[in-house]
């Protein structure tokens, strides 16, 4: 058996700071005398919940100009949400609503001011994910959609399949209400000049240290991100958050505009179950950033999520999930765990995470653990 090095790995225990402001474990919070794969209907407890939502603006090397701005917006996406989940509203909405927050904010890239594929254009993917009732909706591709999350959920609620890619999804969510906007709407001149720089560079045959930094590399093309860079070249990340409300149910959603100067159609591990994105109130719910093929590979999310369910700590599984990812595919990223008796654990190997947490005892962000 290969031995596991965690590097630069971090996790947040939230014995360490927010004490008994969160429920102690009982069961895994969860009724034990529901059959194992009872799905047929919500899975729920019986008792209420301290609700708790995480978020993550994304993993990679945050120059230090730029932290304010994804704070700002991470907290935001916090305000949102848990303004939801406090009124005693479902996760899936908070959720939702936090991912929005995101993907209006250009800080992110996720809706206006993603990443441009190499032939300038931007093609957003998410997935919205509800572990009570197993349900999910998932977009990829799209290009006339500001929220993909918001055409997610109109998946999931109102079609009996799980995932629409490209002009089909346009047209779904066209059908139920969503207005498609042009694609130019989503570009801006900052990526532009990202992706003119990003072709030159990979003309040059220079190494993409968007994720690991200048120390470490990671298994992907040429990109922009380096910690000598301008201003104008440099790199952002997907988005996501996951929620516990107080009915014990557990949601998870993740936003992306996928890596920059990518083949158009490429997608990537954000919006595919169990990859950046998954949620089973009778496990944990997960979000992921970072590159995405190694993910991909590892199916990364539902692994994290079968450890909670197996007894690991959502603390320990996020480490050692960020651990397996590094040690097995030299992959870089981050990962927010929630599991359904409101423990949850945030690591990443990567320079730096966005995060938020909202609880009844306040808010808190960071860039990094």
């Amino acid at each position: 058996m290969p031995k596991y090095f965690l590097l630069a790995v971090h996790s947040f225990p939230i014995a360490s700071s927010l004490g008994s402001s969160l429920p102690q474990p009982r069961a895994n919070g969860i009724t034990r005398d529901l059959p194992p794969m009872f799905y047929h209907e919500q899975v729920i407890s019986r008792s209420l919940h301290v609700p708790v939502l995480l978020v993550h603006g994304g993993a990679w090397a945050i120059p230090d100009d730029d932290a304010p701005a994804h704070e700002a917006g991470v907290r935001a996406a916090l305000k949102a949400g848990f303004e939801i989940l406090s009124a005693g509203g479902p996760a899936l909405d908070a959720v939702q609503a936090a991912v929005a927050v995101l993907e209006d904010d250009p800080t992110f890239d996720a809706g206006r001011g993603s990443f441009l594929t190499s032939d300038g254009r931007v093609q957003l993917d998410a997935l919205l994910m509800d572990g009570g009732r197993m349900k999910a909706g998932g977009v990829a591709c799209v290009e006339r959609i500001r929220n993909p999350i918001q055409a997610a959920r109109l998946v999931l609620e109102q079609s009996p399949h799980v995932y629409f890619v490209g002009p089909g999804a346009e047209a779904f969510a066209a059908s139920n209400g969503m207005t498609l906007i042009d694609n130019g709407e989503l570009v801006l001149d900052r990526e532009r000049r990202r992706l003119e720089i990003a072709q030159s560079r990979q003309a040059a045959g220079l190494a993409d240290e968007t994720f690991s930094g200048h120390i470490h590399r990671d298994d992907k093309s040429p990109e922009t991100a380096s910690p000598h860079l301008t201003a104008d070249q440099l790199s952002h990340d997907t988005v996501g958050a996951v929620a516990l409300d107080t009915h014990g149910n557990l949601a998870a959603g993740t936003s992306t505009g996928g890596t920059l100067n990518k083949t158009p159609g490429r997608v990537g591990d954000s919006s595919l179950i169990g990859c950046g994105c998954y949620a089973d109130n009778l496990s944990a719910a997960v979000s992921l950033t970072g590159w995405g093929e190694p993910i991909m590979k590892l199916v990364l999310g539902k692994w994290a999520t079968d450890r909670v369910a197996a007894g690991s700590t959502p603390e320990f599984a996020a480490r050692e999930a960020i651990s397996y990812l590094f040690n097995r595919l030299g992959g870089h990223g981050g990962i927010i765990l929630l599991g359904p008796d409101g423990r949850f654990g945030i690591a990443h190997n990567t320079p730096a995470m966005a995060w938020g947490l909202a609880t009844s005892a306040g808010l808190q962000t960071g860039l990094s653990i």
